[in-house]
């Protein structure tokens, strides 16, 4: 069974999180810059099994897509061309920015740690891959 990767796809970085090979626990992998996000996916895979990307979904309160959707639709596309035999699932990421915020201060990440976008970008990731996990 391979892992699941997933994605808070953003325009300037994306954060990363995955699971174990049991599908069990969520961590965060790293973040890395969008441009460079295919290169890194295609090494990764190349190292790791992955089953399935899930890519957060924004949306808005009232389940309108969000604005940043509109970049995330041309990456799904390129993402389905680049690994056509790994499926790809959407997971709703609405406050997971929020929830990163609070998990870092619930954890006593000190304030120039907090404004670290690329680990909040990494933490929102590993909620998403965990909503998952518990939506399945």
């Amino acid at each position: 069974m391979g892992r699941l990767l997933a994605l808070d796809y953003g325009e300037k970085r994306t954060g990363i999180a995955v699971t174990d090979e049991l599908r069990l626990i969520a961590s965060g992998l790293t973040t890395v810059p969008t441009k460079e996000l295919i290169a890194f996916l295609k090494t990764y895979v190349n190292d790791e099994k992955v089953d399935v990307f899930v890519i957060g979904e924004p949306k808005q309160m009232n389940n309108d897509p969000s604005e940043s959707e509109q970049y995330i639709k041309p990456f799904l596309v390129e993402l389905s061309k680049h690994f056509p035999d790994i499926s790809i699932e959407r997971q709703d990421e609405r406050f997971t920015s929020k929830m990163a915020f609070q998990s870092m201060l619930d954890g006593g990440l000190k304030k120039k740690q907090r404004r670290d976008k690329a680990l909040i970008d990494e933490i929102s990731a590993t909620i998403i891959l965990q909503s998952y996990l518990e939506r399945n």
